[in-house]
């Protein structure tokens, strides 16, 4: 994906954090020699507007290339060690909205598996309690909307994470038989061209100076989302 200016995803600014919309199909950072990633993209946007100093960026945390949503970074050290605490004791919270294809079991629920990765491939999958490398995996879903298609059933879900593990919603989900629209990775069989259905719709951090809450949403602007009404949840404050 090509951003012609990333001024139009940042969402808040100030001289501590920098929040933005990632959109789908960009890296946070790393994408590789000859692709641009959010990182860049923000330290340039900082230097332009900071000529004769070396830009700071601190990345406090990352969303897969396909998913899109909010990311928040640091200006600098000191915002960067206040986030990263928030980080490592839980207080930073992303709540996502995905669309899943097939029936549901219920209309919420929760999910435990212990993950394991595959660097090889990177992918990740569940394992039996145990396996060498495992890790537990535990999130939260809840039943916001169904729509009726030509060939499927869809729903759009709230989830709420408990644990941070690679591709953790992704394979949960597809574990559970909840598998996400447009997952090419987990849910190949049924899935087209459509991007992939996942935006972490929403984060709530405090402030790294003042102590202050602050919750950012963001309305996911990928095709799939397009067939359910997001007014109620993504406008509200």
């Amino acid at each position: 994906m090509w951003i012609k200016d990333v001024r139009d995803y940042i969402i808040y600014e100030d001289k501590e954090i920098l929040v933005c919309h990632k959109p789908a199909g960009i890296a946070v950072q790393s994408a590789g020699v000859g692709n641009m990633d959010l990182e860049s993209l923000l330290k340039n946007y900082i230097a332009r507007k900071q000529q004769g100093k070396m830009p700071y960026l601190g990345v406090i945390h990352r969303l897969d290339q396909p998913v899109e949503g909010v990311v928040v970074f640091a200006l600098n050290p000191k915002a960067a060690a206040a986030l990263n605490r928030q980080m490592t004791s839980g207080q930073i919270r992303k709540t996502y909205l995905a669309v899943t294809a097939g029936d549901l079991p219920g209309k919420e629920g929760e999910l435990e598996d212990w993950l394991k990765k595959d660097g090889r491939t990177n992918t990740s999958r569940a394992v039996k309690e145990g396996t060498e490398g495992a890790k537990k995996a535990m999130l939260y879903w809840k039943l916001l909307e169904t729509k009726e298609t030509v060939d499927e059933m869809r729903s759009l879900l709230e989830i709420r994470l408990e644990t941070g593990r690679h591709h953790q919603i992704r394979v949960q989900m597809a574990n559970a038989g909840m598998p996400l629209v447009g997952d090419r990775k987990y849910n190949p069989e049924k899935t087209g061209q459509e991007p992939l259905c996942l935006c972490s719709a929403a984060l709530e951090i405090r402030h790294p100076l003042t102590g202050k809450k602050m919750q950012f949403r963001v309305r996911p602007a990928g095709e799939g989302f397009k067939a359910f009404d997001m007014e109620g949840y993504v406008d509200k404050k």
